[in-house]
């Protein structure tokens, strides 16, 4: 991750996440900056968590309150600045064209501010994901959801269209992969490609099957097998290279969500 902060009233940090479809990932804060006119030539994504932010965008003039949702289309230009005396803050994803296409600009364009709570919430649950190293399959889950959400918007759909249908067979088959790749872990597309199914509706027929997501499942069998490998006195640190964990922090961080725990206190009350 590269930051950059200087005295100016801005605060910026910025990577290239490992996760497809996302060309960049830019947090920022900014009291008096004003963006100029300029392109992008990959969909901007934006939620603002503080503030608000007032741009252009093909001469029209939008806002941002802090439930909405942006979503501005590539080659269009666009402005922005503060709306407010305190300036802003603000997460964007940069997307390429992989969960939306060329063929959503003009509807981006009429109507790029998306007031949709679900939506806002699953945005932001993808940059909570990104920023904790070790947990791309669940970053990659929950952006699937998110260009399936902000497809139905553009395309003037009901974005709570209907029950998801059900597919338990397709569960199944995606529980056993997971189960065939608890350590080394396995992307969202790649299995997709293995088990001939569109991304979206793998993690909706999982999760309508089992109650829990993809990632979440992933996790909690990585757990299990922590927990059995602490009991034989084995350190915390080697425990999580051993069951997939990015390193030790990575495994404290689910092995306390799910046990209550720390690994080094469960692995002393197991002793």
């Amino acid at each position: 991750m590269a930051a950059e902060r200087s005295g100016s009233g801005r605060t910026v940090s910025a990577w290239r996440p490992g996760l497809p479809g996302v060309v960049e990932v830019f947090h920022a804060r900014f009291t008096e900056y004003a963006y100029p006119m300029h392109v992008h030539d990959a969909w901007t994504l934006l939620i603002v968590d503080d503030g608000a932010v007032r741009y252009d965008l093909d001469r029209h003039e939008h806002g941002t309150p802090h439930d909405t949702v942006s979503v501005l289309p590539p080659h269009v230009p666009h402005n922005g600045s503060p709306a407010t005396s305190g300036g802003f803050r603000k997460r964007v994803l940069y997307l390429d064209g992989t969960h939306l296409g060329d063929d959503l600009i003009g509807a981006a364009v009429d109507r790029p501010d998306l007031r949709d709570p679900l939506l806002r919430r699953r945005v932001g649950q993808v940059h909570a994901a990104l920023v904790r190293p070790g947990d791309e399959l669940e970053a990659e889950s929950r952006l699937t959801l998110v260009g399936e959400r902000l497809r139905a918007h553009l395309r003037s759909r009901d974005a709570a269209a209907g029950t998801p249908r059900r597919d338990p067979v397709l569960a199944r088959r995606l529980r056993e992969l997971l189960d065939e790749r608890v350590v080394e872990g396995i992307g969202l597309r790649e299995a997709a490609a293995l088990l001939s199914a569109h991304p979206a509706h793998l993690v909706r027929a999982f999760s309508g099957a089992y109650g829990i997501a993809p990632h979440q499942y992933l996790m909690s069998r990585r757990v299990g097998r922590a927990r059995r490998l602490l009991l034989e006195g084995r350190s915390p640190s080697g425990v999580a290279v051993a069951t997939g964990f990015y390193d030790q922090a990575h495994l404290t961080r689910h092995f306390r969500k799910l046990v209550g725990v720390t690994p080094g206190r469960y692995r002393a009350g197991g002793r």
